[in-house]
């Protein structure tokens, strides 16, 4: 795919959302990281669902340390793995009071050290939270970029790097959300709805569906 193409790409999903961004409900960089945490191998829809109710009583490291992994797991028990989601989540505010001071490290180091997050998880609170140009690759987003031929690659840290070496720095910042939500709800793992996609005449997908 050339760059023009590319460029067109993302100027329509810039003119059809021009404020993209996660569908998870947070308020501060801390709720967004737990968010984040509790949301692998489960829908937004569910994590959203949980925190409601957890935010209300436990919005900080300190109160959350303060429920224990049994109080976290009540709260959480709706969402798949939440045992080992609460163990992660239980140690991450320890070392969030104990190294910074009850804050989220704005540092990519400083986050993948954390228990349970990982480079996805480190991006999304880097790119949401923080406001820098990272791209957090997830299933929708591995898909995305390969079936449509915008940043193919064959894995995750292979499509991450292809995508922040083809977008242009001005789409760079919201490309991560743009490309979530198309493959969500547009381009879909098993039917994509080509049909309603506005960039179908862009897409090298040689399989469309009518």
């Amino acid at each position: 795919m050339n760059a023009a193409k590319r460029r067109e790409i993302f100027t329509r999903f810039r003119a059809a959302n021009p404020k993209p961004t996660t569908e998870l409900v947070y308020h501060t960089p801390f709720e967004l990281l737990v968010a984040v945490v509790l949301s692998a191998q489960a829908t937004d829809k569910s994590v959203n669902l949980a925190t409601r109710k957890l935010f209300e009583v436990a919005d900080t490291p300190q109160k959350m340390l303060a429920l224990g992994q049994t109080g976290l797991e009540d709260y959480i028990k709706t969402i798949g793995l939440y045992k080992s989601k609460a163990k992660h989540l239980i140690a991450t505010c320890r070392l969030l009071l104990e190294q910074h001071g009850g804050e989220v490290p704005h540092s990519r180091e400083a986050l993948e050290k954390l228990p349970g997050v990982g480079r996805k998880t480190a991006n999304v609170i880097l790119n949401t939270a923080f406001g820098e140009p990272t791209i957090a690759v997830d299933t929708h987003i591995f898909r995305v970029a390969n079936r449509t031929g915008i940043a193919p690659g064959k894995t995750v840290l292979e499509v991450e790097k292809n995508l922040l070496k083809f977008i242009e720095t001005s789409f760079r910042h919201d490309a991560h959300h743009w490309l979530i939500l198309h493959g969500r709800y547009v381009c879909k793992a098993r039917k994509p709805e080509c049909a309603r996609c506005l960039i179908r005449d862009l897409c090298e997908y040689s399989e469309k569906t009518v």
